[in-house]
């Protein structure tokens, strides 16, 4: 049976699958990254996972038709170079020349993991149908995807949707991209937990918890909250003022507060917009699995691609 292999690259973890060239699920599978052994042992453990889902596809199905691969960080799809990840210490690593070249020359499409995710969430989840949507994606920074029909944005240079390095606090916190008050260093999940980590003197205290604390009343939290939430209504205000989306679609480890997080947000873009139209803010539907779903709509959309080559 014709298939795709589809890995979704995280910083600790990986998600994987085999699907038809209809997109049905036929196998799924996770590993860790081993990152704590350092940036070559990722790139082989990434290597390594496709390798050994290629011989089980091969196995079960036939050999696979392409591979689909989402990575986080820059990344040059056109060249197939994961460009730089500070989370894995890559700098200019070569992955759809490594990753043909382990499995025989099968072909690789590689795509940033947010922009990949939101691919899938605008063809098959809570983007479906809308023409014109922004995916932000909430977790240990921001970063996001502009969906225009059924594609996503990369820019001229790959680098379109960075919405978490949008500066909303200028002279704010340091940012690891080397600005100050973008936007990531305040509203992102990790944001939010060191915020209330200091604020409540808990060091184990995370996002998760200030959000029970917000729906519990607790008053410290519901500032620290708030300063999460304007700081994040004055990054969505400027992206709805550029792309004018339809549907703002939020995802990652924040956006599962809900309406906790939602309430106040839509309240408070609301309030900052002057003649811009106020677009649906809406949860993500796809959860953890819409990187893994987006590499295998990057490889199918490949094959289509080579197809009308030939």
């Amino acid at each position: 049976m014709r298939h795709v292999i589809a890995l979704d690259v995280g910083g600790t973890a990986m998600k994987a699958a085999l699907t038809g060239l209809d997109g049905t699920p036929l196998y799924e599978e996770r590993r860790g990254t081993g990152r704590e052994r350092g940036p070559e042992a990722v790139v082989e453990s990434v290597l390594r996972f496709a390798e050994d889902l290629s011989v089980l596809g091969r196995e079960r199905l036939g050999t696979a038709a392409a591979v689909g691969l989402a990575v986080p960080g820059i990344v040059d799809a056109g060249r197939g170079v994961a460009v730089h990840a500070v989370n894995l210490g890559w700098r200019e690593v070569p992955l759809r020349e490594l990753l043909g070249r382990r499995l025989g020359g099968v072909p690789v499409a590689l795509g940033h993991d947010v922009r990949a995710g939101g691919l899938a969430e605008g063809r098959l989840g809570a983007g479906r149908g809308t023409g014109r949507f922004l995916y932000v994606a909430l977790g240990t920074g921001i970063a996001g995807a502009i969906g225009i029909g059924d594609r996503v944005e990369a820019g001229s240079h790959g680098r379109a949707g960075e919405i978490g390095h949008v500066v909303v606090r200028p002279g704010g916190p340091a940012c690891g991209c080397g600005g100050r008050g973008c936007l990531e260093t305040l509203a992102s999940a990790a944001a939010v937990g060191r915020a209330w980590s200091a604020a409540s003197g808990d060091p184990d205290a995370d996002a998760a918890d200030c959000a029970g604390a917000v729906e519990s009343g607790d008053p410290v939290a519901l500032r620290v909250w708030q300063e999460a939430v304007d700081a994040l209504a004055d990054g969505l205000v400027a992206a709805v003022t550029v792309l004018d989306p339809r549907v703002v679609i939020l995802g990652g480890g924040l956006a599962e507060a809900g309406d906790t997080l939602l309430a106040p947000l839509r309240a408070a873009v609301a309030e900052r917009l002057t003649f811009q139209r106020l677009p649906a803010l809406v949860p993500a539907a796809l959860g953890d699995a819409a990187g893994c779903l987006g590499a295998g709509l990057l490889a199918r959309d490949l094959l289509a691609a080579l197809a009308v080559r030939t």
